[in-house]
This record gives C-alpha cells, structure tokens and sequence, in this order.
C-alpha cells in the first residue's frame, strides 16, 4: 500500500481580515497545504465571510474569544475529513479566549494552539504557564493512550539563544525568560520533538519580527511558531521535512511547517 504525503502550514496571521489585504489567499494558495492553521485570526462568528470559510477542496473550523471583540482566535482548513473537532478543553478560562482547537485525523491527532503572550502583567504571564500546564496535561492524556500528536501553533516562546537574535538583551522579556523556556524543555522531555531543530539543528531562522525598528529587513527576529510531534512520529519516519518559509508576508510572523508521508489508512 502507497503512503500518502500531506503537507501542514501553520500562520499567526495577526488579524485575518488584515492578512487578506495583504494577499492572504494567494499565500494560502501558493502554500497548497492539506492542513493550514491560522492563529490570532481576531474575528467573531459574525465577521466570518464566505470567502473566509469556503476556500475550495477546504472545511473550515473555527473557536473565536468570548470575553472581547478584535482578539485571539483560531481557524483550521483541512482536505483531510476528520473524525471529531473539539473548541476547548473543557476549561472556562481558556476556552472562552479561542485559543483551541482539536481534530481526531485517525493516524494523528491535529492540535492548532494560540498560546498566550505572557507581556502584558504578571497576571498573563501566570496564565501563560498555566495554560502550558494544563494543556500539556490534556495533550499527555492522549499520548498514554498510544495517540500520535502533532501540536502546532504560536507558542509565544523562544526556546534557546539560537531562537533570536538578542538574547542577552531579552533575557527578563517575557518570550525568553528562563520560566517559560523551561516549559519547552519539559516538553521535551515529555517525548514531544521540535521538528524544525529536528531536521535543522544548527539552522538560524526565525517566524516573527516586531513591526517596530525595521526588524524583518534587518532579520531581528524571533522563532516562536512551532510543529511538535509525539516521539513515535519520528521513530516511523513519518516526518519527512520541517520548514519556515520567510519569504511569505503579510503578518509580523511568517508562515511554518511539516511535510508527513504516512500510512495511507
């Protein structure tokens, strides 16, 4: 039996209705993903157009913040028909910021997460770890029943030095204090893999820029957009390629992504 290969794009699009003034569906196009998750898409159900939901050969879904208007919010376009969806974890706190979104695919379960940034107070930087916490703590629930995982999104963090350009100077800037990159070690050592430093260890690249400064023309940037996968992912050889494509624009963050050839069940 063939393999059948599909190509995931995740893109915190800092606005969607932004991002379409800014090409957004040639990008989509150009990209031609199986899976494209977009993250910060700051709509409500109403502001939902149809050019937004029915992209051609695509469903769409969608979680959208409760608690205000122009904020957060998650949308996933997929070729690939899947078995459940799910909008949250069950959690008031988060689930009504928009920040989740689940798809059973069969071979993999799908997540599309919009971590929060923790600049705001030390109150949002709590929540931050928190959320960290009790989203991994979900995720693992799954990974001891033997589920693949494939988590991706804007986790709003840097892991190591190689991640940005300033590091010494960011070093008490939430993003890269030593907190929050001690959650992506932990999970790590939970046996989810970083696909991108997988594939690219010593590869110096970033997936956000500040608007501020001129940072992407001068490159100043931030990896902070991630593909995690449950070890057992790697150990098939079912991951093939990890990327960042910076050459994409219209948002502060650029488009990343996986290429999977897996079973074709």
């Amino acid at each position: 039996m063939r393999n059948k290969k599909i190509k995931l794009v995740s893109w915190n699009v800092n606005g969607m209705r932004a991002a379409i003034k800014k090409d957004f569906f040639n990008s989509f196009k150009q990209l031609d993903a199986d899976i494209f998750a977009i993250q910060e898409t700051k709509l409500q159900t109403n502001q939902l157009t149809e050019d937004m939901k029915n992209i051609a050969g695509y469903e769409s879904y969608w979680s959208h913040a409760s608690v205000k208007k122009g904020y957060s919010g998650v949308g996933t376009y997929t070729r690939i028909k899947p078995r459940d969806v799910r909008y949250g974890m069950g959690t008031a706190k988060y689930d009504r910021e928009g920040r989740f979104l689940e798809m059973d695919l069969g071979d993999f379960i799908f997540f599309n997460i919009y971590f929060p940034n923790g600049q705001m107070s030390e109150e949002r930087l709590q929540y931050k770890l928190d959320f960290y916490e009790d989203f991994f703590a979900y995720a693992d629930r799954y990974q001891k029943q033997g589920r693949s995982l494939i988590i991706t999104g804007d986790y709003n963090t840097a892991h190591n030095e190689i991640d940005l350009k300033n590091p010494k100077a960011n070093e008490n800037t939430s993003g890269f204090m030593r907190i929050e990159r001690d959650w992506l070690d932990r999970i790590i050592e939970r046996g989810y893999v970083d696909t991108f430093r997988h594939f690219h260890p010593d590869t110096v690249k970033y997936s956000w820029w500040t608007y501020r400064f001129k940072a992407r023309d001068r490159n100043i940037g931030w990896r902070i957009d991630y593909f995690f996968v449950t070890q057992d992912i790697i150990a098939k050889g079912w991951v093939k390629e990890a990327f960042i494509d910076n050459d994409i624009s219209g948002s502060d963050h650029c488009p990343i992504g996986l290429v999977l050839e897996a079973p074709n069940s």
